[in-house]
């Protein structure tokens, strides 16, 4: 999860860490689909918003971080606020960098820096990419929600979201049908609130 205005990593594009298989997700029309977890206190919809740009790192998980890698420019994003009374996807953004070393393992000032790095890169086995804000919607789609589409159609493709089988991860992957299965659920929503 990105922290407030950390500064965009200085690193080199070609400096990946580590080479561990990424975990691919299935590439529909070119683009991929994820979603990316916040706290609201740490960093927002609203935040994004405002910086336009932010670079998501911080990630501390080999799986999130390998799902990480396997981003791309173009590909998108539900944006979902965590640990808060209504947690739910809140709105959408886009990548706008693939994955390069995250810069906040090595710095010792960093609430993500990880004592292995030291202050080189070249330890440095954690990645971040550069997300844009896309929009905020007027609705969240709250995780009660979701849990009670996936228990009314257990076998349906919200029953299989990573975010409900992975709950701990702050980053998974959608199928493009789970990302269009979402957003049906948001139109509907908001169409009931209006």
């Amino acid at each position: 999860m990105a922290s407030r205005k950390r500064p965009y990593s200085i690193l080199k594009n070609n400096e990946q860490g580590d080479n561990d298989a990424a975990t691919t997700t299935k590439r529909n029309n070119g683009i991929k689909y994820f979603l990316l977890k916040s706290e609201p206190d740490e960093y927002s919809i609203t935040n994004l918003q405002q910086d336009k740009a932010e670079e998501w790192d911080g990630i501390r998980n080999y799986q999130a971080r390998n799902f990480l890698r396997t981003m791309e420019v173009g590909d998108r994003a539900f944006f979902y606020h965590s640990k808060t009374k209504l947690a739910g996807i809140v709105g959408t953004c886009r990548i706008a960098r693939v994955a390069q070393p995250d810069a906040s393992a090595c710095d010792p000032k960093s609430d993500y820096y990880d004592p292995k790095c030291g202050t080189t890169p070249d330890n440095n086995k954690w990645s971040s990419v550069l997300i844009e804000y896309e929009q905020t919607f007027p609705v969240v789609l709250t995780l009660k929600e979701i849990k009670k589409a996936a228990e009314n159609d257990p076998e349906g493709l919200i029953a299989k979201l990573p975010l409900l089988k992975q709950s701990r991860l702050s980053v998974v992957p959608l199928t493009r049908d789970q990302w269009n299965e979402l957003m049906k659920m948001i139109e509907t929503k908001k169409e009931a609130e209006m």
